[in-house]
C-alpha cells in the first residue's frame, strides 16, 4: 500500500492514470485498524486497475483540510484527480467493493 504525504500526494494522485482509493487514517483510531487489511484484500485483488493509498490525517492536516475530511477513517476515491466517492468509516470488504463498483 502507498503511503502518501502532503509532498507526494499530488503526484501519487491527481497525477492520472488509474484510480487512487485514499485512507485517511490515523495512529488512535481503532477503525482505521481493523479496515487496514480489508484494503489489503482489496489492493491484492483489484491492485491492476486500483491503486489503494493511505495518509496519516494527524501528520498531514493540510490534506485533511483540502478535501474536508471530518473523521477517521476516511476514503476517498479519486479519478482524474477528482473525487468520485467517499466512505465515510469502517465497511465490511462487500460494502466497500459495492461502493467501488462502476469506478474500477
Amino acid at each position: 500500500m502507498l503511503t502518501l504525504t502532503s509532498a507526494n500526494f499530488d503526484r501519487h494522485v491527481l497525477g492520472g492514470g488509474k484510480p487512487v482509493l485514499v485512507e485517511f487514517w490515523a495512529d488512535w483510531c481503532p477503525p482505521c485498524r481493523m479496515i487496514a487489511p480489508i484494503l489489503a484484500e482489496i489492493e491484492a485483488e483489484h491492485g491492476d486497475r486500483l491503486t489503494v493509498a493511505k495518509i496519516n490525517g494527524d501528520d498531514h492536516p493540510d490534506i485533511v483540510s483540502r478535501y474536508g475530511v471530518m473523521g477517521f477513517p476516511t476514503l476517498n476515491l479519486y479519478r482524474d484527480g477528482e473525487v468520485v466517492r467517499q466512505i465515510v468509516g469502517a465497511k465490511p470488504k462487500r460494502q466497500l467493493l459495492a461502493a467501488l463498483d462502476g469506478h474500477i
